[in-house]
């Protein structure tokens, strides 16, 4: 799995993101890996459409077309529930409240750094 970097324009805005591009990658997503952290995220490609069904805490999600504009955010999706945009392509997933942190908004657009 490849280590990026999120960045809008110049700024760095994720530290640490982890690319899950493979189909065993996209499978298991962030279920078994530690609690994400401020600054981390999870990049899953091709991804319309979040479950988080076994997940023990709330995400946010930033959904993202083919040029990385954002399309879509939802915060705080809790554990059990779906969320998507058909208009994605795909998806980074964050901890719960990274969103506002970071002042992620719709129309934004995003470019990746390897790490």
């Amino acid at each position: 799995m490849r280590t990026l970097q999120a960045m809008r324009g110049d700024q760095v805005l994720v530290t640490t993101v982890w690319a899950a591009e493979h189909a065993a990658e996209r499978m298991q997503g962030l279920l078994g890996r530690p609690v994400l952290k401020p600054g981390e995220a999870m990049l899953i490609q091709p991804c319309r459409l979040v479950h988080t069904f076994g997940m023990p805490y709330a995400l946010d999600l930033a959904f993202l077309d083919r040029k990385g504009r954002v399309r879509k955010t939802v915060r705080a999706v809790k554990p059990a529930r779906i969320a998507g945009c058909w208009t994605a392509h795909a998806t980074l997933e964050m901890t719960a409240g990274e969103i506002d942190r970071l002042g992620i908004r719709p129309d934004d657009v995003l470019t990746w750094q390897i790490k």
